[in-house]
């Protein structure tokens, strides 16, 4: 299997990092807005093609699939032209910053029949595995999410501390991890609200963010999110079940009462973000759909919609 790897920031080495542990798998170009850092990191993880554009890597016929770590605003028409290409691709979370661009990207994998995978990498980390795991078989019952997405960027820079050359957003990319799993986990959304802070005068978003959501199970979400705290970093997820409480820290499971949870076996390996990237090439290789394929998250990306319009509203009131 032959990939490209497209965007090599920060994100983008975590996912050579998970690539080369899976057997049969050769990093073939990566691309990035620099020539300096793509030919960079080309030669750290072994490829033998680098350079900037994608459209490089997609008239290349060693290259087999395509991994895209980009901007945000790119993501829809980029996984559109590598499938226009005859590749499979996995688009990094979010898949667009737009219902319209979600439809789009989904119409066209299921025109080209080809793997289109988004990295909802929550559905893949073994935490959420073990709690997924237990709901399937009948042993938990979601009541209730209580979740925390908190960081610190006043500033527009990465998780490398480098300046980005895009601007991340609470909602359509933060946002999408929690509301795709709450109803992975919980099923469909039916009721969704949202209120947001006041937005930064540079960075034009919001940095503080609270959403309600409602699953047809009638189990509950509480999602707090903000680029304003000065504290502990990333995601956390609190699981209320009927009969056990469950605390998720990325790769990392506690209970409700911090006692670690023993996760060996649950999955071949404790990285995520492998896991999901073992995912997509096996779906590849096994022709199938893969979980969180395009038409497996859509419906994320409809409630986001909603919940961006009504946000555009609330502005207008103010």
């Amino acid at each position: 299997m032959r990939i490209a790897l497209v965007g090599a920031g920060a994100f983008g080495e975590k996912h050579l990092d998970g690539l080369k542990n899976i057997d049969g798998v050769e990093i073939t170009s990566v691309i990035s807005r620099r020539a300096e850092q793509a030919a960079e990191v080309a030669a750290k993880y072994g490829a033998k093609h680098s350079g900037t554009e994608l459209s490089e890597a997609l008239e290349r016929d060693d290259v087999d699939a395509v991994i895209l770590c980009t901007p945000t605003q790119m993501h829809a028409e980029q996984a559109i032209a590598c499938m226009n290409a005859g590749k499979h691709v996995q688009v990094e979370i979010p898949l667009s910053d737009s219902w319209g661009d979600a439809e789009a990207v989904a119409a066209k994998q299921k025109e080209t029949g080809l793997v289109c995978m988004v990295g909802h990498t929550r559905r893949f980390n073994p935490s959420h595995q073990y709690v997924h795991n237990k709901i399937v078989a009948g042993e938990l019952n979601i009541q209730q999410m209580d979740v925390q997405t908190y960081f610190f960027r006043r500033k527009n820079m990465n998780a490398k501390g480098e300046p980005r050359s895009w601007t991340d957003h609470l909602l359509w990319h933060h946002a999408a991890h929690t509301i795709d799993l709450f109803a992975y986990q919980a099923g469909k959304i039916v009721t969704a609200n949202a209120i947001q802070g006041p937005k930064h005068p540079e960075l034009g978003i919001a940095m503080d963010m609270s959403i309600q959501l409602k699953s047809e199970s009638g189990a509950i979400c509480t999602l707090s999110l903000s680029f304003n705290n000065d504290g502990p970093l990333g995601t956390f997820f609190r699981y209320i079940g009927d009969n056990a409480t469950f605390i998720a820290r990325y790769d990392d499971l506690v209970t409700g009462k911090e006692e670690p949870v023993d996760l060996t076996g649950v999955t071949v390996s404790n990285n995520g973000i492998e896991l999901q990237d073992r995912e997509f090439i096996a779906a590849i290789r096994e022709g199938r759909e893969p979980n969180s394929s395009v038409a497996g998250v859509l419906d994320c990306y409809r409630v986001i919609g909603e919940l961006a319009a009504s946000l555009e509203a609330q502005d207008g009131w103010s």
